[in-house]
């Protein structure tokens, strides 16, 4: 590690059992925080932990990102101010990878927006498996270092454990890469269906012949479950081919509104996700990787330099208080 004092991890709220987590594999310290809204709306952050000359890790996955990412830009910049030495950020859940591209006139590319925003406030970023479809690697568009987890291989080891001749399914070309690695560690078979979307709760998918694989429990896996539309639609064509209920295996339980439920109700045998994302589907547990690479991160000597920001002289007589 970069110096010889522990790491201080501070979670952003909702994110303090994944902190505990990661702090008893890392050996490290937890520090304590303070985030409230004030009644206007505003954010107000309070570290109450010495910080001055340590590596710092926040810890804040990034589902919902628009209600977090203000606070946690809030937390690294007053970081620097009380003298930490550099600021890491570890998101399970990386948010804007999807707008990779400007698909209609008017539009921005906010992957690339929102990228220069966080590599401007943290100097490195560990995350699990970003949605890069049109991107080759985090370093297209991030200036601070990156680091990834891959959740293919426990993804796997979760199916060897738990589903009895698996068919590995990618509901569409973009799970393909994702149905493919995870069926090469598990051992199975897999097949990639087609999807056309018309809106963002609009799928249609088609099956291929699917006859042959009726003995075998179809595992539909995808990167993020996000309104569910896509699987729902899947699992309704796998049952009316004669397979068994599907076991639907997601990385990140984004589950927008009713989609949870949803997906149980069209007939999957079961759902599962990483803890990437709080959710009571969460049955993957990738901490001990996420640990792996910051404990890589820490240990990185050409990372970006200490900040030489240094502590603002002037403080407020009473923390928090509004006129």
């Amino acid at each position: 590690m970069t110096t010889d004092l522990p790491p201080v991890l501070l979670a952003l709220p909702g994110n303090e059992d994944q902190t505990a987590a990661l702090a008893r594999a890392l050996g490290a310290t937890v520090g304590r925080l303070t985030v409230r809204r004030f009644p206007d709306g505003e954010s107000y952050v309070r570290v109450e932990s010495p910080l001055r000359g340590r590596d710092i890790i926040a810890v804040c996955t990034l589902d919902r990102p628009d209600d977090k990412v203000i606070q946690l830009l809030l937390l690294a910049a007053t970081a620097r101010d009380l003298g930490a030495r550099r600021i890491g950020l570890v998101a399970p859940y990386l948010a804007y990878m999807r707008q990779d591209h400007q698909f209609r006139e008017g539009e921005g590319v906010t992957s690339q927006y929102f990228a220069r925003l966080l590599s401007d406030a943290v100097d490195w970023l560990v995350t699990v498996d970003p949605h890069l479809h049109r991107r080759r690697s985090l370093r297209e568009i991030y200036t601070a270092p990156t680091a990834v987890v891959h959740a293919a291989p426990f993804i796997a080891t979760w199916i060897r454990a738990h589903v009895e001749r698996p068919l590995l399914v990618g509901p569409d070309n973009e799970s393909a890469q994702w149905a493919q690695a995870v069926a090469d560690v598990a051992g199975a078979p897999a097949v990639v269906l087609e999807k056309t979307r018309r809106g963002d709760r609009d799928v249609e998918v088609s099956v291929p012949g699917l006859e042959r694989w009726r003995t075998h429990t179809p595992v539909l896996v995808d990167d993020i479950i996000s309104t569910a539309r896509t699987m729902i639609e899947t699992a309704d064509h796998l049952t009316r081919a004669g397979l068994a209920a599907p076991v639907c295996v997601g990385v990140h339980a984004i589950f927008a509104d009713s989609a949870y439920s949803d997906l149980l109700a069209a007939g999957a045998a079961r759902v599962v996700t990483c803890n990437t994302i709080p959710h009571p589907s969460n049955a993957i547990n990738l901490t001990s990787p996420l640990a792996d690479q910051v404990r890589r991160a820490l240990s990185v000597s050409d990372m970006r330099p200490p900040s030489s920001v240094q502590r603002s002289a002037a403080a407020p007589a009473h923390p928090g208080s509004r006129s």
